[in-house]
């Protein structure tokens, strides 16, 4: 059996909640996970929507993260 280990280099991650402070939340804790993979935030990007059935917001984010350089 082998194993190959390769670094990554991007990773892009997509997060949905009902408020903006649970958001921001999963966000803080993915960003520390993150590090350990040597990755950090490269950018962004929200955007809110009305759930279709109920009405309420729904705030959503895509996080790209790339490799840190040394």
């Amino acid at each position: 059996m082998t194993i190959h280990l390769e670094r990554i280099e991007d990773k892009i991650e997509c997060y949905e909640e009902t408020s903006m402070e649970a958001l921001e939340k999963k966000i803080n804790d993915q960003v520390d996970v993150n590090k350990v993979l040597m990755l950090e935030v490269n950018r962004v990007d929200y955007q809110i929507y009305q759930h279709p059935k109920s009405g309420a917001p729904i705030y959503t984010a895509i996080v790209h993260f790339k490799a840190k350089r040394a």
